[in-house]
């Protein structure tokens, strides 16, 4: 036994140190080589896979930071104020999210549109007193966009005298991102100054993207910009007063038992809104969403002349662009949800806004209203319930005195629920939206039909609703 256990041991041996084929090494060597090239392997792949996955984290960090997954919710909390007499109350913003293949398109500068325009210009003759835009694009004067066609240019010190040092007393309105003055200039002229806020370089998008959607659109039902003033860190701007308040102080304020609001003049306030959106989306090159169609931007005068103002949320969209990717802003309550689920933003976002707006017409009531029972606290959906159930006529708000004819009231409810189809491509144009508003001969049936035949009446819209309508 001792001697085959010896014999074993020594056959090892002999194995071990013995000579290989493979460039005459011995075997152990060959055996250390080859657990040393393992090792290294083991450990480059280990590193890569941790290379990896710390660029996966990264990347879903930043994704989680500046892509779409935050609620919709109030920037400030609804506070009601008081402004000419009438209650109204404040509503909130939606909370500003991007997509996850954001490329900052941010809103172009106006020294982009007009830049090509000026650079032969002599801007070295400037007036004794003006001062420039100390922002980001130096090379463009106040007086070269004036010069152009943008507006007139106003200094600081002359819209200060116009507004008593921006009084109090002069505020005629407040959003989230400016307080809007009434002042008188030298002249006797009477216009409304909006004194945009410096939030985080808020000011300077927002005068870029006014100036540049509307500084030289003249529509009578669109308020016109009349002038600017840029001047260091300071951006303002200078419109038309117009002299009536806003829908939703008609609608939401206090005024009675009976609102002064008829149905013809509700009409007119809603097709006056109508073709002023329509000019913005297919009147101009390159087109205009306005992204916050709601009652508080809705400007009236002495004779209930509509005005779409407050163009801050604009953007423009080239005729070859049916949409962008781009951050959801807007009003909650008359964000359409498409627009606020995938952040592709076309000019069918406008026209489901004014659809609520038009609700809200009809109704008197607000988009959004939480003292309300938990089934209307959501003008859509309550909307759609009662039409659902033949009851569009209790729909009207009770403010009107005189309720308007049948025919008339259905027709309207009919461009309501055509406006918030939920299939957005399904939604009439703004074009469409006023010769339906306007027709007299609008194509109802008094006798009942059956269900199928009233399918391509609203793909998208809950059919029994347009059933109730049209029976």
């Amino acid at each position: 036994m001792a001697v085959s256990g010896n014999t074993s041991s020594s056959d090892g041996a002999v194995s071990l140190t013995s000579k290989t084929p493979i460039f005459g090494q011995k075997l152990y060597v060959i055996i250390a080589i080859t657990v040393i090239i393992m090792t290294g392997i083991l450990v480059m792949i280990a590193f890569c896979i941790r290379r990896s996955l710390n660029t996966k984290r990264r990347r879903r960090m930043r994704v989680k930071h500046s892509s779409g997954l935050f609620p919709l919710v109030s920037e400030t909390p609804e506070t009601p104020e008081t402004i000419n007499g009438g209650s109204i109350e404040k509503t909130s913003k939606v909370s500003v999210f991007e997509k996850d293949d954001v490329r900052k398109e941010e809103i172009k500068p106006i020294i982009k549109v007009v830049e090509s325009k000026i650079v032969n210009t002599n801007s070295g003759n400037n007036e004794s007193g003006t001062s420039r835009s100390e922002g980001a694009s130096s090379l463009v004067s106040a007086e070269n966009l004036s010069s152009l066609g943008f507006g007139r240019w106003y200094g600081l010190n002359e819209l200060e005298i116009a507004t008593s040092n921006f009084a109090l007393e002069n505020v005629i309105g407040e959003g989230g991102y400016g307080i809007v003055y009434r002042g008188v200039l030298r002249d006797g002229s009477v216009v409304a100054v909006k004194n945009l806020l410096n939030n985080k370089g808020q000011a300077e998008k927002e005068f870029k993207v006014e100036v540049e959607a509307i500084g030289k659109v003249r529509h009578k039902n669109l308020v016109g910009l009349i002038g600017f003033c840029a001047d260091g860190a300071k951006r303002l701007l200078v419109y038309e007063y117009i002299d009536n308040g806003n829908l939703e102080q008609w609608l939401h304020g206090d005024v009675g038992p009976i609102s002064p609001l008829t149905w013809d003049i509700r009409m007119k306030i809603a097709v006056g809104t109508a073709k002023g959106l329509a000019y913005l989306h297919e009147g101009l090159e390159p087109k205009v969403v306005h992204r916050d169609v709601k009652s508080s931007n809705i400007l009236l005068d002495t004779k209930w002349n509509a005005k779409v103002s407050d163009f801050g949320l604009a953007k423009l969209l080239g005729a070859e662009k049916s949409y962008v990717t781009t951050r959801v802003m807007g009003t909650f309550g008359y964000v359409s949800p498409d627009y606020a689920s995938t952040g592709m933003l076309n000019e069918c976002s406008d026209v489901y806004s004014f659809g609520v707006l038009l609700m809200e017409i009809v109704t008197g009531r607000s988009p959004v209203d939480y003292s309300r029972a938990p089934g209307e606290m959501n003008l859509v959906d309550w909307f759609r319930g009662m039409v659902a159930s033949r009851q569009g006529e209790e729909l009207l708000d009770p403010k009107i005195s005189i309720p308007p004819p049948s025919r008339s009231l259905k027709r309207v409810l009919l461009v309501c629920l055509r406006c918030i189809d939920m299939d957005a491509n399904k939604r009439p144009k703004m074009g469409q939206v006023v010769h339906m508003l306007e027709a007299d001969d609008f194509p109802f049936r008094t006798e009942s039909r059956p269900l199928r035949d009233t399918a391509t009446l609203g793909s998208g819209v809950d059919v029994a609703s347009q059933v109730a309508l049209v029976n």
